[in-house]
């Protein structure tokens, strides 16, 4: 069995990575992110399945938070842009870095839904954190009810590894979850 390649302090001591890939540029969140944030979180299709709403105020909160959870090396965000236009999210949170394991997460604005952006982003954030972070297990989980997210999942390389008992929570209950994983080793990642 191989040792974990993220020794903890690897991930704050340097910058956010800024990322490009086909047409899309991943950055982190800017207190200028804010209205989108709050346009995007009324969106009912990403209140759905996120479970929130943000005014102005809160959206600036959260930016903060973001930072703060890059420097704390509990999460890595990036707002992902296409023709200087937010257009969804992709992150990474619960990071383990002793033992390079993630959970991923990502929305998309309606306006771009539809054309890929999602995996786009998921994929280049991935191959990321694979390659430079050097985390070994990204995991992925949505709502069974989710199709759409469980699209993405599989083609952006994740792969199907069962069901989790009402662990979501959503506006309307409990939601059983599938468990997707993608890992360092799996063709394409390394």
């Amino acid at each position: 069995m191989t040792q974990p390649v993220v020794p903890a302090g690897r991930l704050r001591d340097r910058a956010q990575p800024r990322l490009t890939t086909d047409g899309l540029v991943l950055r982190p969140w800017s207190p200028a992110d804010a209205g989108c944030l709050v346009e995007a979180y009324g969106d009912p299709g990403i209140q759905r399945w996120h479970v929130r709403s943000m005014n102005e105020a809160e959206a600036l909160e959260w930016v903060a938070e973001r930072e703060r959870r890059w420097m704390a090396e509990e999460g890595v965000d990036w707002a992902v842009v296409e023709r200087e236009l937010v257009v969804g999210r992709v992150a990474f949170g619960s990071l383990e870095l002793a033992e390079g394991r993630g959970e991923a997460a990502f929305w998309v604005m309606p306006s771009a839904r539809g054309r890929g952006v999602a995996v786009r982003a998921l994929s280049a954030a991935a191959a990321w954190m694979f390659g430079e972070a050097g985390f070994h297990r990204l995991e992925l989980k949505h709502s069974t009810h989710n199709e759409a997210s469980c699209r993405v999942a599989e083609t952006a390389g994740y792969r199907f590894e069962g069901i989790q008992r009402q662990q979501g929570l959503h506006a309307d209950g409990w939601h059983d979850m599938h468990l997707h994983a993608r890992l360092r080793t799996d063709a394409g990642c390394t």
